[in-house]
């Protein structure tokens, strides 16, 4: 691929997938990033969790869900924080992003390779989908 597909503002001939991301950020500033599967597309890359909205779902209740199947973890989907469009080569990702705060639960790898709770320079150190960046810079600002 040559990557010309990859500007957001392309029309995309592909599937639109919703995925919901949850921010997480705990007293002393340090935000809950996790590491993708080996198998998963883009292996290995670092996100914020999340993942799939079901359809029937709101973005809410997908995102509650994911961060149960995924880290083990009840959450409160608060404020709506950000949302982007982002091409990738076969389909666009309609990524929404909203502040959470855990619940109850401790943190546990059910279904991602890794997890970091990491200061917000530190994002800059680790590697993220194109999706997630702009989420990245925001934080950065």
């Amino acid at each position: 691929m040559n990557g010309a597909g990859d500007q957001a503002g392309d029309n995309h001939p592909g599937r639109t997938i919703r995925v919901v991301a949850g921010l997480l950020q705990r007293e002393d500033d340090k935000v809950l990033i996790t590491q993708r599967r080996p198998q998963a597309f883009m292996p290995l890359k670092w996100e914020f969790p999340g993942g799939k909205v079901e359809p029937g779902e709101t973005d809410q209740q997908a995102l509650a869900r994911e961060l149960r199947e995924e880290l083990d973890i009840e959450v409160q989907v608060g404020d709506h924080f950000m949302g982007l469009k982002h091409a990738y080569p076969d389909f666009e990702v309609d990524l929404q992003v909203y502040a959470c705060s855990i619940i109850s639960g401790n943190l546990k790898k059910l279904a991602v390779n890794d997890y970091r709770w990491v200061t917000v320079t530190e994002l800059e150190t680790f590697e993220f989908p194109p999706a997630d960046q702009p989420t990245v810079e925001r934080l950065l600002e």
